[in-house]
């Protein structure tokens, strides 16, 4: 029998099967055990420390707990807790990305993806370079600072030479005021010396979905090609640290697999990278699986509703406090917008899944990796961000700044990265709306950003934001940071 260690490089012992069926016997056993929830639920809490504040998170056991309560007024406090922990660490931004989608070549036989190989009707497609350009500068003019690239497998038709050679031409695209100033890189497992190849082109997080834990469950979802290797997948953001990428980013696809397995899984590959590398996942992501070319849900039994969604999502907040949490446009805006009151911290905008679907007049549909739910333009987005509350947030600044892995994490732990943030997303709002906003969402941002600056508590961060913002209105200036 495997032994669980949560400090082992080996995937079996740091995703332990054996005590991943312990953690749900126990959260079962425990479900209605209200003083044992209410411990949990008090813990979870943040406190106030100095300017700022701290949270104790939780283990997979006792947000799993949390996850098995049945208890309304329980689940409730859940929520109320969740929130107040994103608040405490994130403040009431949002920040802002998109998809890019390079190829859908792929190797692998993955049987909830329509990329996989035995799809043969649908329309195969690989970005050339002056075509990355076009699409860089079609979400340039939506206003996109921040990119998620993506690929399938395949060592063919999109090595990691093609990979590197498109994040230079992303980042050398400066288009009128348009600059995309992080990409993001999400693509297949792989090597120590490939990552430090992603590592010196300028990335900044590493993102890789884990599907599923499950592991029996993930080796028939995988039936063929390279990401059939269950262990070399899961031990990917282990190398990709020792490759010198400190931002990693996690996620399974929920509904592939019973949730609750699922949760804890995904909670102790947090844990495991805290204590290996004293530094959790930059990012969580809660995708769940959606219709697509070829690919029908409902195959699937293990589909989750909205409210068992949300509850995953909240006690993701409460179990790891620091880290961002992502709703892509998977999601509809109803969906979307509870998730924001739970402990979203991120969110994409005016997504195309399809390989060039940027430069169509019309959203195509033959090379959708997943139906869109969310179907808004990127203002139509961040006007119903700033109707909720929420500032949208185009900021780049912590990863050119040098703020990642654990400089981020320590910054953010002690409450003092709202001190750059909270600015940095007011001077980026200004920039959005100086150059593609509507003249609605243009009034409605600058109200905003008139009633955030009185909140920025240092009178010199005030003054020298809102002297830059001025800036802004009144010049071709951009990117401004603390």
């Amino acid at each position: 029998m495997t032994k669980y260690d949560p400090r082992s490089l080996k995937a079996d012992e740091f995703i332990n099967d054996e005590e991943i069926r312990a953690t749900l016997a126990y959260a079962e056993e425990n479900r209605n055990n209200v003083e044992l929830i209410d411990r949990i639920l008090e813990k979870a809490r943040p406190v106030k420390k100095g300017n700022g504040c701290t949270c104790a998170g939780l283990t997979h056991r006792e947000a799993s707990v949390l996850l098995a309560c049945e208890i309304p007024e329980k689940i409730q406090r859940m929520y109320e807790i969740a929130e107040e922990i994103k608040l405490a660490f994130y403040g009431n931004r949002i920040v802002l990305f998109a998809p890019l989608y390079l190829s859908n070549y792929c190797v692998n036989g993955c049987l909830y993806c329509p990329y996989h190989m035995k799809n043969k009707h649908i329309a195969r497609k690989k970005l050339t370079q002056e075509e990355v350009r076009a699409e860089v500068i079609a979400l340039q003019d939506m206003g996109h600072k921040r990119l998620a690239i993506e690929a399938g497998e395949d060592p063919v038709n999109n090595p990691i030479e093609y990979i590197l050679d498109c994040i230079r031409t992303i980042y050398d695209v400066h288009h009128k005021n348009g600059d995309i100033r992080r990409v993001n890189v999400n693509i297949a497992a792989t090597t120590v010396e490939n990552y430090r190849k992603l590592k010196d082109a300028g990335i900044g997080t590493y993102i890789l979905f884990q599907e599923t834990y499950h592991k029996e469950s993930y080796l028939k979802l995988h039936p063929t090609g390279p990401k059939h290797d269950y262990d070399y997948h899961t031990e990917a953001m282990d190398r990709a640290m020792e490759g010198g990428i400190d931002d990693v980013g996690l996620g399974v696809l929920f509904g592939l697999e019973l949730y609750k397995y699922e949760f804890a899984g995904l909670i102790m590959h947090a844990e495991h990278l805290e204590a290996v590398h004293g530094v959790g996942p930059h990012t969580i992501s809660v995708p769940r699986v959606k219709k697509a070319d070829d690919i029908d849900p409902e195959m699937f039994d293990n589909g989750i509703d909205d409210e068992t969604f949300t509850k995953i999502a909240a006690c993701i907040r409460l179990a790891v406090p620091y880290t961002g949490m992502i709703v892509s446009t998977r999601e509809s805006e109803e969906v979307r917008k509870r998730l924001l009151q739970v402990g979203i911290s991120q969110v994409s905008g005016a997504s195309r899944t399809s390989v060039g679907g940027y430069t169509e007049p019309e959203r195509p549909h033959d090379t959708e990796q997943f139906d869109v739910s969310d179907q808004r333009t990127l203002d139509e987005v961040v006007h119903w961000l700033m109707d909720t509350g929420h500032i949208p947030s185009f900021c780049t600044a912590c990863y050119r700044e040098g703020r990642t892995g654990d400089r981020f994490m320590s910054l953010c732990k002690n409450g003092q990265i709202l001190n750059c943030c909270h600015p940095n997303a007011l001077m980026t709002l200004a920039e959005y709306l100086e150059d593609y906003a509507s003249p609605e969402t243009k009034e409605t941002g600058y109200k905003m950003i008139e009633e955030e600056l009185k909140r920025i508590p240092s009178d010199k961060v005030r003054e020298i934001a809102t002297e830059n913002i001025n800036e802004i209105r009144s010049s071709n200036r951009r990117d401004f940071r603390f």
